[in-house]
């Protein structure tokens, strides 16, 4: 399998997560929160964080960040953790500290938790709709602006595997590739000597396209709207020397019937991109005065 079971994002994710907090803030708070300033600075308050909906957490880190950047008074007690599955009507996190950082971070903090959580939880989803199959759910590089690492870090909570992080660590040579360098035979040729410990999968739309990519020694081989037949089609032609990949009309009604053609690895889009935020919500308690 040529996927990387510790994908590049575990090198660059504490970077990501402290610019996040950093833009979540300044987006939200900017120069200061004028409606938290009706509350006196000396008043101390509790919040419990709940979910309306049965969810898979995901965003811890994101939002221990947030309020250590916006107040470090402020202390997190998390009563689940990423990749956890949350019940609806569940606490899944008390904070205490002073009740106007409470109110000012509680929207940056939900936002977060609501988008990684939907991505883990539709994950999640998927995944155990594959059970059994032995058949990897792949992510895409269809993520929201900003998130790229964060989500993808969500689809591994979710139980699902990251495809290439960015354009950087994995070759993807699809139908313009193929193009402009004259053929499957030398793009594949060309990617050996520009990177050859880097993985080269090729996307093909035909059989012609899937023997010429086996016949280059393409790691990878993306069948690109194959039908079910032709899938299975494939997986006999192809006889292990690749792994492959599907892709395309790839939903909860049809991943099962995919994954039963015999193919490797099923990437979907709607993991990062179509996605319905978790419904959650912060109430404030026991409001006092800091001793």
């Amino acid at each position: 399998m040529h996927y990387q079971d510790a994908p590049l994002y575990h090198q660059k994710l504490g970077e990501e997560i402290r610019d996040a907090a950093a833009r979540l803030l300044a987006e939200d708070v900017g120069p200061g929160d004028i409606t938290a300033q009706l509350i006196p600075d000396h008043q101390w308050a509790t919040a419990r964080v709940i979910t309306r909906e049965t969810a898979v957490l995901c965003g811890v880190a994101w939002v221990d960040e947030l309020f250590r950047r916006l107040d470090a008074t402020v202390t997190l007690r998390w009563q689940a953790a990423d990749g956890d599955r949350l019940e609806a009507g569940q606490v899944f996190l008390e904070l205490e500290g002073p009740a106007r950082s409470l109110l000012t971070g509680e929207r940056a903090a939900l936002n977060l938790l609501q988008t990684l959580s939907a991505t883990a939880t539709r994950t999640r989803h998927y995944v155990e709709l594959l059970a059994g199959t032995g058949v990897r759910l792949l992510d895409t590089r269809k993520t929201l602006p900003g998130l790229r690492l964060a989500q993808k870090y969500a689809v591994t909570c979710g139980g699902g595997h990251n495809h290439r992080i960015g354009l950087y660590d994995a070759f993807l040579i699809k139908e313009n590739h193929i193009a402009a360098c004259g053929g499957i035979a030398a793009a594949v040729r060309e990617a050996r000597n520009i990177a050859r410990d880097l993985p080269v999968e090729v996307e093909v739309e035909t059989f012609d396209e899937l023997d010429q990519a086996l016949a280059a020694g393409a790691d990878i081989v993306m069948l690109d709207n194959f039908s079910l037949d032709d899938m299975r089609e494939a997986v006999k032609r192809n006889a292990g020397r690749a792994t492959l990949e599907a892709s395309g009309n790839v939903d909860e009604s049809t991943l099962r019937t995919i994954a039963e053609t015999g193919v490797d690895c099923i990437s979907s889009g709607a993991l990062t991109k179509d996605l319905k935020a978790i419904d959650l919500s912060m109430r404030l308690t026991e409001p006092g005065n800091a001793d």
